[in-house]
């Protein structure tokens, strides 16, 4: 019985979820099986066959956190092992921060699709992806945030991923994707050391675009889209047009993490 995960610094147990008794009668390869519920029984182990071998030789430099906007976790996970969806992710947390391995780390999953974060293009085979069950709307559940805080400090140990590379979809991929949107709280991660956070001061506001790329969003040049994208990560609640706080927010990131400069610990 799979209990839990190779996570480091992980303290609570990890479930996953149960395989469903009738997978016979579903078209999947050998040893993937679909689940039958989260708390019934006892717990079997869940893959996705939606996956491939990192390309070029990458191994994972990035970190891409998602919302599934689905209803539950348990509705995720179903399209997220389906091979007719053709998506996948390394792992999925529901609500009350049960954390399932749906990827090997090691191989590509197919979760950030089209986009750009600084040099890289092929963000899935540069990266590891996480998806948290959200509908979009609702407040991210505090169990879930621990378990992706345990999450992260070990795919970051096994890696040696800078927190500047742990990056939302909305961050590669500005408007297409808007996850994990504002109510993520960003700021709790960058306190803890996962993640990156400016340093507020005044900037200028010609200068945007420039230090918006020079940090990593190269994935669009349109100025609008660049203000909505940096808003939605780093000043969720501010309205208005481009402001000298907005610049020397993206200032202070460009200049103390310029993207692709170090892309792994030295």
């Amino acid at each position: 019985m799979v209990t839990g995960l190779p996570v480091v610094g992980t303290q609570r147990r990890l479930s996953v979820p149960q395989d469903n008794k009738d997978s016979d009668a579903v078209s999947l390869p050998p040893g993937y099986r679909l689940i039958g519920g989260w708390d019934d029984g006892e717990p079997g182990p869940r893959k996705s066959p939606n996956f491939g071998p990192r390309r070029d030789g990458a191994r994972p430099d990035m970190v891409v956190i998602h919302y599934t906007a689905m209803k539950s976790a348990y509705a995720a996970c179903e399209v997220l092992c389906n091979p007719e969806s053709e998506v996948s992710a390394h792992y999925l947390i529901d609500e009350s921060g049960h954390v399932v391995a749906l990827v090997p780390e090691e191989l590509r999953a197919w979760h950030a699709g089209a986009g750009r974060w600084g040099a890289v293009t092929d963000v899935n085979s540069h990266s590891i992806g996480i998806e948290l069950a959200n509908d979009g709307f609702s407040p991210f559940a505090a169990a879930q945030m621990d378990a992706l805080t345990d999450l992260l400090k070990g795919i970051r140990a096994r890696w040696d991923i800078r927190p500047e590379r742990v990056i939302g979809h909305s961050d590669m991929a500005p408007g297409r994707k808007i996850d994990p949107g504002r109510r993520f709280d960003w700021r709790r991660f960058a306190l803890e050391g996962l993640v990156v956070w400016p340093d507020a001061a005044a900037g200028d506001v010609a200068r945007f675009a420039q230090n918006m790329h020079a940090f990593g969003y190269t994935a669009s040049v349109d100025p609008d889209l660049l203000l909505q994208v940096f808003r939605l990560r780093f000043r969720p609640y501010a309205s208005g047009p481009l402001d000298a706080v907005d610049a020397g927010m993206i200032a202070d990131l460009a200049r103390r993490f310029p993207v692709d400069v170090n892309a792994a610990w030295a």
